[in-house]
């Protein structure tokens, strides 16, 4: 870890007084490319907060954090809200490590699309090369309530979103993360989506989504989040009720498998997620079992999502079986 440290400070002040041109990304034939070179997404989702606190993302572990996603062959990060910190992004790029680089609608504000905002970040940033693509939304599709006026608000503010980064940055792709399948009418609406990103929970089996959408459009679309938790709220499929690391283990493998089996049919998976979240379901002193979750039923092996048992470390950073299981299959990938 020492020797690390060294290569971490070092990388990260070499790109800091390095003038790094742009990463070019590009769809071609369905497919992700950085530069003219092929780039599947081999992801983890990424909001790392710390014990204690109440959904405050803290970048205080973020050398061992690259350290561990390096171990395990992930090259993508997705994350929820904008990192304003460019010593972060400096770090990861130095890393080799991509952002795919979420805006909320509202986020009081703060790089939000309901402000206007998130096209400030985008100005300030899209020369970095940290940033493989924007990603407008997650999974709102469910939360209609969440808007005044309902989905056609959210549907207008996120064409228009797309619409305003097309126009202000040419070298990276837009997406939106939505909840399952858009139908047809949804993506009517959406022209200016190049990439669909769909949070699919659907037992170990989540490529069976990939005969659906070609049946519906024809652009790009990639696994937004996929995944198991290791807690069992009830003892099924022969595993046993409670916190269970082998059910969540080889739950993933399984998805994985099945995504990773036709790279052709998606740009890749972030698995869900990094790190466990204590904040979610209880006291974020502690870690709670429970919390809920649209369309759960999907989550294997028990159908409840256990909101605080998601990570493929724990919060202290120490890793469950899972993480073996995504750092074999990304590494044969």
């Amino acid at each position: 870890m020492k020797y690390y440290s060294i290569l971490f400070i070092l990388g990260s002040f070499l790109l800091g007084c390095t003038n790094i041109s742009t990463n070019v990304v590009s769809l071609k034939d369905k497919q992700l490319w950085v530069n003219n070179r092929p780039h599947f997404i081999k992801g983890v989702c990424y909001h790392p907060v710390a014990v204690g606190k109440e959904n405050i993302r803290s970048f205080q572990k973020l050398e061992i954090d690259i350290a561990l996603l390096q171990e395990a062959n992930i090259n993508t990060i997705r994350v929820y809200a904008p990192i304003a910190e460019r010593k972060v992004l400096d770090a990861l790029a130095s890393a080799n490590i991509k952002v795919i680089m979420g805006f909320g609608y509202d986020q009081g504000g703060v790089y939000d699309i309901l402000s206007g905002s998130y096209l400030e970040y985008v100005k300030q940033y899209k020369n970095h090369p940290a940033i493989l693509f924007w990603e407008l939304g997650n999974e709102y599709n469910y939360h209609p309530e969440w808007f005044q006026g309902g989905l056609p608000t959210w549907y207008k503010a996120l064409e228009d979103a797309a619409q305003a980064i097309k126009e202000e940055d040419k070298n990276h792709p837009v997406a939106t993360a939505h909840g399952e399948i858009p139908n047809k009418e949804v993506l009517q609406k959406l022209p200016s989506i190049d990439i669909w990103g769909m949070n699919v929970y659907r037992w170990d089996r989540p490529a069976t989504i990939f005969e659906e959408w070609e049946q519906r459009s024809n652009k790009p679309m990639y696994f937004a989040e996929a995944g198991a938790d290791s807690y069992m709220t009830v003892a099924a499929e022969g595993y046993v009720q409670g916190e269970n690391q082998q059910a969540q283990a080889d739950a993933n493998a399984k998805i994985l498998d099945a995504i990773l089996k036709y790279p052709k049919r998606s740009l890749g998976v972030a698995i869900f997620s990094f790190t466990d979240g204590w904040w979610k379901a209880g006291n974020p002193a502690v870690q709670d079992i429970g919390g809920t979750a649209p369309n759960s039923s999907g989550v294997p092996y028990d159908g409840s999502p256990n909101e605080e048992y998601w990570g493929m470390v724990d919060i202290h950073r120490n890793k469950k079986k899972t993480y073996t299981v995504i750092q074999n299959r990304y590494a044969n990938n």
